[in-house]
């Protein structure tokens, strides 16, 4: 039984590869004990509320060759769109009026959108609304991160990944891990709030992987931690490739990250929904706290495919946003209001 090893994991927020191991493999009381541990210490640590990060997806424009994704430069199947700066801003502008107190705004990494064409849109997004603005947008130069900030930029999203640099190199043949991850420590240096992680279940990985890629998530304290099952895009170098066996890895992914990151933020990611029925239901009662409704219009939304299957790309954004509500409600949770910073962020002042 493991239910002592849990319960020490959650008062002291610390855990071995090993310890973490043990709990991924962990099944019947066991597991119940660690979904349990999770939802309470985001009960005690980040309490009840959800946040809305609402996504808008403005360009599928890639320069990269990441061997699983479906916007990916070399895919010519893929027809591609790009927003204008005033559309974006628009749609910032109805993601506020639907609820959600953060925008989330997530591309390929296109070219055409420089350092000062995401200022302007950064700026126009400040003056029109009063919603934080989290950028999706690959890696970018410190001076331009520095730029982003002074424009309004609140936060942040760049995912390690995996840890593992001989794995991080076969899947992505057009990047650099230790460029990626001083992008990181760029991020902070430039006094933005900073998001990452990486995809559960990668091939070619192990249990140990996900353990050491949740001790080096944790290692770089971060203000969110968002975390997936890997899906590849039928379009793809990878093709779909293996589903982990026991499909409870996932979820146990993210309740030790909530043990290990009391404070941190950690997103119920769409990825779920896409593999399991209810499936961001769920982790919103395993450790998850914050929600991220797609806000993107209805004719862009097919166009975004990352991974296949993917939920909400016949809806538009007043029917995710009643959606979402109810998801919500069923849980016996609240919506977060403010622009809701993370615990680290707090704890810092």
């Amino acid at each position: 039984m493991k239910k002592d090893l849990i319960r020490r994991i959650a008062d002291d927020g610390e855990a071995s590869e090993i310890e973490i191991e043990e709990l991924l493999r962990c099944g019947g009381d066991d597991l119940k004990a660690l979904y349990a541990a999770a939802d309470r210490v985001r009960h005690e640590q980040v309490g009840d509320e959800i946040y809305l990060r609402g996504i808008i997806e403005f360009s599928n424009y890639c320069r990269k060759s990441c061997d699983y994704c479906g916007i990916r430069g070399p895919n010519r199947a893929v027809t591609r769109y790009r927003m204008g700066i005033d559309e974006i801003v628009d749609i910032a502008g109805e993601a506020e009026r639907l609820g959600n107190t953060t925008v989330v705004l997530q591309s390929g990494e296109d070219v055409w959108f420089t350092g000062d064409r995401i200022c302007e849109v950064i700026r126009g997004i400040k003056r029109k609304t009063g919603v934080a603005i989290t950028l999706s947008i690959g890696e970018r130069p410190y001076d331009e991160l520095v730029r982003f900030k002074a424009a309004g930029c609140d936060r942040y999203l760049l995912r390690f990944e995996t840890s593992d640099r001989e794995l991080f190199g076969r899947i992505h043949p057009d990047d650099d891990f230790d460029v990626r991850v001083q992008c990181l420590h760029d991020l902070k240096r430039a006094g933005i709030q900073v998001g990452s992680g990486f995809m559960i279940g990668l091939p070619g990985g192990t249990v140990g992987t996900i353990a050491r890629d949740i001790l080096f998530a944790t290692a770089l304290k971060l203000d969110m931690i968002g975390c997936g099952p890997y899906l590849s895009h039928p379009d793809t170098p990878l093709s779909q490739g293996p589903l982990l066996e026991d499909r409870e890895m996932y979820f146990k992914t993210l309740s030790i990250l909530r043990l290990l990151n009391p404070r941190a933020h950690i997103p119920a990611t769409t990825a779920f929904d896409a593999l399991f029925e209810g499936g961001r239901d769920l982790v919103l009662t395993r450790g998850a706290n914050v929600f991220m409704p797609n806000v993107t219009p209805q004719k862009y939304r097919a166009l975004y495919q990352l991974y296949p299957n993917k939920p909400c790309v016949d809806e538009d954004s007043g029917q995710c946003s009643v959606c979402v509500m109810g998801r919500v409600a069923r849980l016996g949770r609240t919506i977060g209001t403010g622009p809701g910073h993370s615990g680290l962020q707090k704890d810092e002042k």
